[in-house]
């Protein structure tokens, strides 16, 4: 299903829009938009511009997400995953990254450092009620089946 979204650009002549790698992708990478590299030391994090607005229909969110490779290579992955970005939201785009490695991570303008993902919406009516249905899960929580 393709879904219309417009997108404003602010200072990124030099670099391509997102896009999908391959035909089967779910994901649009995302680049760093930025006039100086950032250095993400391990345990650090850095707020990351993507030099993109954009005007979700709504009915439908972004979800911003690591990638894979970033990941497995250097340890890099994203706070506040997946991230949301709301159908009414007109502002810059920006990727909080954090450095799970054990080496300085360095982030240079156009390097791929995200994916985003556009998902429908459900949005609920919620009503107070005095009991809920029984399962049979019940009231378990965390760890309650075990490892």
């Amino acid at each position: 299903m393709d879904i219309k979204v417009y997108v404003k650009t602010i200072g990124y002549k030099d670099i391509p829009l997102p896009k999908y790698m391959t035909p089967g992708s779910a994901g649009l990478d995302l680049y760093a938009c930025i006039t100086e590299s950032i250095k993400v030391e391990p345990g650090s994090t850095a707020l990351v511009s993507t030099g993109l607005a954009f005007e979700i229909p709504k009915g439908y969110e972004a979800q911003i997400r690591p990638r894979s490779g970033l990941a497995l290579k250097w340890g890099i992955t994203l706070l506040n995953s997946p991230g949301t970005i709301d159908s009414d939201y007109r502002g810059e785009i920006k990727i909080i990254i954090i450095n799970h490695g054990r080496e300085t991570f360095i982030i240079n303008r156009g390097d791929r450092i995200a994916q985003m993902v556009f998902c429908p919406v459900a949005t609920a009516s919620l009503e107070v009620v005095n009991e809920l249905s029984r399962s049979n899960r019940g009231e378990g929580g965390f760890g309650h089946t075990g490892y």
